[in-house]
Formats: structure tokens, C-alpha cells, sequence
């Protein structure tokens, strides 16, 4: 038996996560998300962690492999740092388990990736950090539109005329819904023409990789179901053949997959000591 434990730290949030794992057998044990808040990513992944244990009933010292990604190579109790895209592919295998690749949207880029049945990354392409179709972006949208992230998906699906809006940058894009708003135009519809740019950047990206089948979406923006929607929406009328779907834990699949693969690393170097 394994116990490990994973430590997310992205632009917004931490998120932590401990499994216990026994061979096939994969339990989680606690997870949960800390918003940083303009907070120290050091304080609040030591915080985070801690109140993962308190929920698991461990104490630090049981844990056999503390993984981090993203941000966490600064975490120093760490024993081991993966790269974000190979935790994301990790974490979107154990959350949709036929799932051929992964979308993840975080708050400054996206990333598709191709990956095999044992999660390891095939193939995978990402954004450039200035284009408009990030979760930062929408979060700045949202607030100028005076909505919550929580309601932009529902807006999104309700729209019956979407405005198109520049996919280009970020700048050009914000620039296209003030001018939208001076006209009258409702936030659905906006939010909806943003949904529409992202997704056909986001299955470009997708198909580049040589994504098929079924996408599990992971990051930040997992939760819009405006934007999945729209995905879904451009993965028809490119005829790619693709399903995306979102887990309700699919903001975890980082930490999720840092905690797995922390495992398998562990056991993996015990074997080693032992031959």
C-alpha cells in the first residue's frame, strides 16, 4: 500500500490531493481547492496540505511520496515535481476512464493532449500566452459584464444570437465587447461569441495533436458549461469525431494526477532498492 499525495499550485489556486493506492485499487482520501487571493502560493499549499491530512486522518509522516505540478516546484517538503501536462493527462484518465486525451483550460493557457490508456502523453499542443481564449480573460469579461463565472455558462446556452468576438488577442477581444456592450448587446450573446472563439481555437489545438474520441476538459474553466457546449458545438461542425466531456472533479485531475504518478514512482523505486 501507498500513500501519496499531490499539490497543484496554478496562477489561482491550490488544489491537494491524497490517495491511498493498493495495485489497481485507487482511493482518494481527501481533496480539496484553496483560492490564493493574492496570498503566498507557500503558505496556502502548506495550509491546504495539512487540512487535506486532518480529512484523511494522517499525519505528514505517513505519507510515502508528496508529488507537486504546475507551480509547485517551490513547495520544499515535495519529493518530487511532474510536468503539467503529464499530471493533467494522469488525472483525466482516472476521472473518465476512456478518455483518449485531455483538454486543460487553466487561467492563462490551454493544453491538448493526446495520451495512451496508461496516460502517457502521445502528443500535445498549447496556446500562446497573450491570446484571448484564456480563464483570465473570461474571468475580466465576466466582471465587466457584471455576472459571475458561476452564471456565465448558463447565460452562454441561453443566447440565441451570439456576437462574434476577435480570437485573436486579448486586447482586440475586449476591445470588441466594449464596443458590443455600447450597442445593447445582452451578456448572453457576448459570453456565447466568446464561448464560440475559445472553442474553435480549443479543437484546432485538439485536432492538432491528433486528438480522437472521447476529450475529458480539465482546469479551471472545467466547470463552464457554456463552454463545453461551444466545444462540443465545434467538434460537430469540424466533424472531428470528438466528445468533451467534464467531470464535476475535473479541476483536480492536476493534483489528482500528481498523487498517482507519485505512486507509481515510489513503488516504482522501492522495486529498485529491492532487486
Amino acid at each position: 500500500m501507498t500513500l501519496s499525495a499531490g499539490i497543484d499550485i496554478g496562477s489561482s489556486a491550490v488544489k491537494t490531493a491524497i490517495f491511498r493506492v493498493e495495485g489497481e485499487q485507487e482511493t482518494l482520501l481527501a481533496a480539496r481547492v484553496d483560492r490564493l487571493l493574492r496570498r503566498n502560493p507557500l503558505t496556502v499549499a502548506g495550509e491546504g496540505f495539512q487540512a487535506a491530512l486532518a480529512t484523511a486522518g494522517l499525519e505528514a509522516g505517513e505519507i510515502d511520496y508528496i508529488a507537486s505540478t504546475g507551480e509547485g516546484e517551490i513547495i520544499e517538503f515535495r519529493r518530487g515535481h511532474f510536468y503539467t501536462m503529464t499530471t493533467h493527462a494522469r488525472g483525466a484518465r482516472f476521472l473518465v476512464q476512456d478518455a483518449t486525451a485531455a483538454l486543460d483550460v487553466g487561467a492563462l493557457h490551454a493544453r491538448a493532449i493526446h495520451m495512451d490508456a496508461r496516460a502517457k502523453v502521445l502528443q500535445y499542443r498549447m496556446t500562446s500566452q497573450c491570446a484571448s481564449g484564456s480563464g483570465q480573460f473570461l474571468e475580466n469579461i465576466a466582471r465587466y459584464l457584471g455576472v459571475t463565472l458561476e452564471d456565465v455558462g448558463t447565460l452562454s446556452l441561453e443566447a440565441q444570437t451570439p456576437e462574434k468576438i476577435s480570437g485573436i488577442c486579448a486586447v482586440l477581444a475586449e476591445t470588441d465587447v466594449i464596443n458590443l456592450v455600447s450597442r445593447g448587446i445582452g451578456a448572453g450573446n457576448i459570453l456565447r461569441g466568446i464561448h464560440e472563439s475559445m472553442a474553435g481555437r480549443y479543437v484546432r489545438l485538439l485536432k492538432s495533436a491528433n486528438a480522437a474520441g472521447k476529450v475529458a476538459i480539465t482546469g479551471g474553466l472545467s466547470k463552464d458549461s457554456g463552454l463545453v457546449g461551444a466545444l462540443n458545438d465545434a467538434a460537430v461542425e469540424q466533424k472531428l469525431g470528438l466528445e468533451i466531456v467534464a467531470h464535476p472533479e475535473a479541476i483536480m485531475a492536476g493534483a489528482y494526477g500528481a498523487a498517482l504518478w507519485g505512486a507509481f514512482r515510489h513503488e516504482a523505486l522501492l522495486r529498485r532498492q529491492s532487486a
